[in-house]
């Protein structure tokens, strides 16, 4: 029989694919581009774009289409067999990705090459190769061999253990349920959440609800639950995940977290840097550490006015001390007595059906764009879809969906590449996607309906998706999100947040799941009253999590433990006025610093949110669907990937740098 994984001339054949498929493929594809590269190498011919670059990018981009679906489906199904697969294959894949990195031979091939490019060799050539040259540098091709096999040691295990800690946060939330007997408890909860948790708990031969962690539910509770017993339950259960304060030791990670913090550390320091952060921001806008502390800084001296009245004014609302449990409740039930707004209320406005398609209509107002369904496509989930995307009749790329929650699958919104573009010598690849969240499931009668922050989410994730499918960048390594610097990443996603406050947006975005009527303006116009309501409290947490995140990878000391809890106290003393109580274990959940890809780097979601908010600032200017300003923001920043420095593109895109004064404005913070 052949493996269906090996098969990469078309999309992934996800009815075939089985996790004993995984192994064989790796170990395969690794061996024949291992032959075929140092038959490249030996060659004799004259290394350049096309007989070198060309087929080394190739090799990236199979090598890819084939782990793209592993990783995938460990990640949205989670079982046991799916992720044994991913973590026998993974070391192999690591070693090999550190071996080609290490390679002297390949480096001077590409350092040739860089000297050789003609006077008018393409601006999107030169970063290929630039790019190149940069990671060979990071990944220690400059070291002596043992140090070499030091910091490829410590790679593999890096990514090891990064997916174990993923995998007890995944596996400490999905074990975690709270048993409700007493209706009582359960004043102020939709019934569709209600409905959700009774038949859980049938499946379980047990009467009354059955809770779980994942995000919809443990959201609901905390912004509806009358009882405050109920969400300091759910919130000790979020906040505990994978901790020594969780219900069982197997999925502490805090011996984990140790390692990671060390493994980086150490790693930095063997290709010259003094710290890990200073080692990421190697790729990223930012210069120093000390320029993002800065940056977050300035923000939170300019928020923290604004947040201690949010603070006081919901304080005294609630007539009483608010507990971190307490917040979002009392916030939601001030939005409906100051401005009226209930979240209930505006969710039966947002079926996720007629929220997709509306979004899509956007897609084609500003860019041009027909997204169209397409049936005959092998997928993972029956609430899979599949979508190409085309231009006067040319398809640009496509992408699948798979929105909803469900038990196994990693928790959060993203998006990931199933196929990158490529247009090199020999090759051509058309973009593929996969767009993930984690919304309410179809109630019985098939209708998911979403919050307006589930809105927002799924157009942050869109824009996202966007940038990946529309590039026109043929070199894979910096074509669509490839090659961007990682504090630039989010400004087309947080960019296409702001249309998901537009009146004229969401009236396309909604229709009650009940009349059919689309949302009605005052109902909007109340939304956006309550916009700014909390919104300086949420600016100071987004700024803790990321100073947290800066100093604990700049200041570990490899002679001590590291001091985690402890300077997550000091970073909460510094800039939070919501109080956590002791048994906060935000560190051991915090998969963006420690499983993903945000270590160091999670200051870029405020750094490119100024970015975002002074893009959209030109939108509003020219009027929001201006074709003009669109054709700009498409060709200056989404088409680009990473062959164009980000600063430059963007003030090609805006007339000028970016300021904060955009982001504050659209905050409602008064500077």
């Amino acid at each position: 029989m052949s493996n269906p994984l090996l098969d990469t001339s078309s999309l992934p054949r996800f009815d075939e694919i089985r996790p004993e498929h995984v192994l064989p493929a790796v170990r395969k594809v690794i061996a024949d581009q291992r032959a075929e590269l140092d038959q490249l190498l030996s060659g004799g011919q004259q290394p350049d774009i096309d007989a070198l670059v060309a087929p080394v990018e190739h090799m990236g981009q199979q090598l890819g289409r084939i782990w793209s679906p592993v990783s995938h489906l460990q990640s949205v199904l989670g079982s046991k067999e799916w992720r044994e697969a991913y973590k026998q294959a993974l070391p192999l894949l690591t070693e090999y990705g550190t071996e080609l990195s290490q390679n002297a031979d390949l480096q001077r091939a590409y350092a040739e090459v860089a000297r050789s490019l003609p006077e008018g060799a393409s601006e999107e050539s030169r970063s290929a190769v630039e790019h190149a040259l940069r990671d060979f540098h990071l990944a220690g091709v400059d070291l002596q061999k043992e140090a070499k096999d030091r910091f490829k040691a410590i790679m593999q295990e890096l990514a090891e253990v990064q997916a174990e800690f993923e995998h007890n946060v995944q596996d400490a939330s999905d074990a975690w349920s709270l048993h409700i007997t007493d209706e009582d408890n359960l004043r102020g909860l939709p019934e569709s959440l209600l409905a959700r948790a009774a038949a859980d708990a049938r499946k379980e031969d047990k009467e009354g609800w059955l809770f779980s962690l994942d995000f919809p539910t443990y959201d609901a509770v905390m912004r509806q639950a009358d009882s405050r017993d109920l969400r300091a339950a759910l919130y000790r259960g979020w906040v505990t995940r994978g901790s020594d304060q969780g219900a069982d030791p197997k999925w502490d990670n805090s011996s984990i977290i140790e390692r990671i913090l060390a493994l980086r550390h150490e790693a930095a320091n063997l290709v010259g840097f003094d710290n890990y952060a200073e080692y990421s921001l190697a790729t990223k806008m930012a210069d120093t550490p000390a320029q993002v502390m800065e940056f977050l800084r300035e923000l939170s001296s300019h928020s923290r006015e604004s947040a201690e009245q949010e603070l006081a004014e919901l304080t005294e609302f609630a007539g009483m001390h608010l507990e971190a449990w307490d917040v979002t409740y009392w916030l939601e039930k001030l939005k409906q007595e100051k401005y009226s707004v209930s979240n209930e209320e505006l969710r039966a406005y947002f079926p996720a059906k007629t929220v997709k398609e509306g979004l899509f209509t956007l897609a084609s107002q500003l860019y041009g764009l027909d997204l169209t369904p397409v049936d005959d496509v092998a997928t993972w989930h029956s609430d899979v879809c599949y979508y190409n995307v085309s231009q006067n009749g040319a398809v640009l790329g496509s992408f699948y969906t798979d929105l909803f929650a469900r038990n196994g699958k990693r928790t959060g919104a993203w998006i990931d590449e199933c196929v990158t573009r490529e247009s090199l010598k020999g090759n051509s690849a058309l973009p593929v996607g996969y767009l993930v969240c984690n919304f309410p499931p179809p109630n019985d009668k098939g209708v998911s309906l979403l919050s307006h922050d589930d809105v927002v989410t799924l157009f942050h994730e869109f824009g996202h998706m966007l940038h990946h499918l529309l590039t026109r960048i043929g070199f894979p390594s910096i074509s669509g999100i490839n090659g961007v610097p990682w504090d630039a990443v989010e400004l087309p996603s947080q960019f296409m947040e702001n249309f998901a406050w537009s009146y004229d947006v969401l009236t396309r975005c909604s229709s009650h799941h009940e009349i059919g009527r689309p949302l009605p303006r005052e109902m909007f116009d109340k939304l956006e009253a309550s916009r700014h309501a909390g919104a300086a409290l949420g600016m100071l947490r987004q700024l803790e999590l990321g100073l947290f995140d800066l100093r604990v990878h700049t200041e570990y000391d490899p002679g001590e433990p590291a001091p985690v809890l402890e300077t997550l106290t000091e970073v909460r003393d510094e800039v939070a006025l919501i109080k956590h109580p002791g048994f906060n274990r935000l560190p051991h959940a915090f998969s963006h610093i420690f499983a993903g890809g945000y270590a160091a780097g999670y200051y870029s979601y405020k750094w490119a949110e100024v970015l975002a908010a002074d893009a959209y600032a030109a939108f509003e200017e020219a009027g929001i669907f201006d074709a003009d300003t669109a054709s700009r923001f498409r060709r200056e920043i989404l088409e680009i990937g990473g062959s164009r420095d980000i600063m430059d593109a963007y003030v090609a895109f805006r007339g000028r740098e970016p300021t904060i004064d955009a982001l504050l404005h659209q905050t409602g913070i008064d500077t």
